[in-house]
């Protein structure tokens, strides 16, 4: 183990950044999905 953490470098930095953001991109597409998909139902089952 380290004492100190690794640093990363700036080009490290933005892909972890542009990785972040797909990641969160992909989970509020797959959240507003589910949350239309209980919407539908409600509204599809009368």
């Amino acid at each position: 183990m380290r004492d100190t953490p690794a640093m990363m470098t700036a080009d490290q930095a933005a892909a972890r950044r542009k990785a972040v953001r797909r990641t969160v991109l992909l989970f509020a597409v797959v959240a507003a999905a589910i949350y239309a998909g209980f919407i539908l139902t409600g509204v599809l089952s009368r």
